[in-house]
Order: C-alpha cells, then structure tokens, then sequence
C-alpha cells in the first residue's frame, strides 16, 4: 500500500430537524484509508454508513472534524469547489445506475468529460470505447440502456465512473438489483480495477459475501465505527470483463 488517500479524524455530523429536535448521524467517526486500498462498508439502515459516503463524496458536509481526500481538505471548500472536486477526483457507482436512457453506452460514458470540457469529441470517443471494452461491452457502445441488461448497464456505469481518471471510486450498493451472476460478474471488474490498476475503492454493501471481495470491511452502528477487521482470503478474480 501507499500513502493515504482519505484521512478523516472526529467526523461529526449533526441534522437540525427544527429548533428542538436533532439528530446526530455520525457520533465522531475516525478512518485512514491508504491509496489502492479495497474497503466495505456496512451497517444497518440509519447506522451512519449513507450521511458518512456523501460526505466522501463531497454531497454533504460535516458538522465537525476532519476531512482530507487526496490531500485536499475537503471541509474548507466553497459548493463550486466541491462540484470540481467531485468530477476530478471521484467516480460514483450507484444501485439503480443512473444512466440516461435515451442515450447510448457509448455517450453515457462520455458524459462526464463533457461537463469537464476540454477535450475533443475524437478523444471522448476513444477513452469511453476504451473503457466499456475494458468492461466487457465491445460492440455494444451503441445500445441504449433498455437494450442492456443488469449487469451491462452496471457496467457502463463502471467505464462513466472511469472516466477522468478519478482518484477513489465510491460505489453504493452496486450490486443491490443484479442477481448472483451479475454480482459475481460485476465484483470481479472491481477487484480488477483494485488490483491490476491500483483504484481505491469504496463500497456499500449490505451483502457479507459482497463484503469478502474487499481488503477490509468496515461497519457502522449508530454513527460510529464498531469493527474494522482486514479480510484474509479476497475471493479470486477472472479476467477483466469476462465471465467466469
């Protein structure tokens, strides 16, 4: 492993539902996570684990602590800041994937350089078909998303997240809608991108054996940190993109 990536100390973070009544979501939460590290997160609903990753994702800010992501102190930045951090440095992945459906694989991925401009139409084109045939979708950059499975549309969303070359990937319950052959499938390009690429990763699951893809599973019980254990034996990976 290499330098951190994330350091949080003390995260707080409190919501004033009305002058009387407030509720305290994470309870001062501390976690280092060093650069290409693989990490789970779980807990049950209200727990703390969703207000703690859109704080990692630069969707909600803390009450109090400390927040630095790649060497920028993620509680000291303007909304407009935020926003430019988030298309450099993040990439999402989420459950229900987020695709627009009356555009293609191939556009869909693209979509996040064109609100970074600077950078033509040609090298758009070739970085997303790079990225989906890195995920299995060679010659599907043209179908639409009601055209694609589960797992394809997932996967499209795994080359968007790609795209600028993010820093972390955040990935919230991405395989919440597939069946156990997707999830498997779609696993597998995660810990590809972990270990043939070096990508930090992040994700929420709810599922244990989603958990053992990971380097370490880290669980939260009401606003705090109650167990964070490295996983020994990560489950094997096939190759990029491919079915087993």
């Amino acid at each position: 492993m290499g330098n951190k990536i994330i350091d949080i100390q003390d995260l707080v973070k409190i919501y004033r539902l009305s002058e009387e009544v407030s509720v305290r979501a994470l309870k001062g939460v501390s976690l280092a996570v060093q650069r290409g590290e693989f990490i789970s997160i779980m807990g049950a609903s209200g727990s703390g684990k969703s207000t703690f990753m859109n704080i990692l994702g630069f969707l909600d800010t803390p009450t109090s602590g400390r927040y630095i992501l790649d060497g920028i102190d993620g509680c000291s930045l303007s909304l407009n800041e935020k926003a430019e951090i988030r298309n450099k440095k993040i990439g999402f992945i989420f459950q229900g994937f987020n695709l627009l459906s009356r555009t293609s694989a191939l556009e869909n991925v693209e979509l996040p350089l064109m609100y970074k401009g600077g950078v033509s139409a040609q090298e758009m084109r070739d970085r997303a078909r790079k990225l989906l045939a890195m995920v299995g979708l060679a010659g599907r950059e043209h179908h639409h998303p009601n055209k694609l499975s589960g797992g394809e549309q997932q996967r499209v969303a795994i080359a968007r997240s790609l795209i600028n070359e993010p820093a972390i990937l955040l990935a919230d319950e991405p395989t919440g809608n597939l069946d156990t052959k997707n999830s498997n499938e779609v696993m597998d390009i995660f810990t590809a991108l972990n270990r043939e690429m070096g990508i930090t990763i992040i994700l929420v699951t709810h599922e244990p054996d989603i958990a053992e893809y990971s380097d370490r599973k880290v669980v939260f019980r009401d606003g705090l940190i109650i167990e964070d254990t490295p996983i020994p034996k990560r489950k094997k990976v096939a190759v990029t993109g491919k079915s087993k």
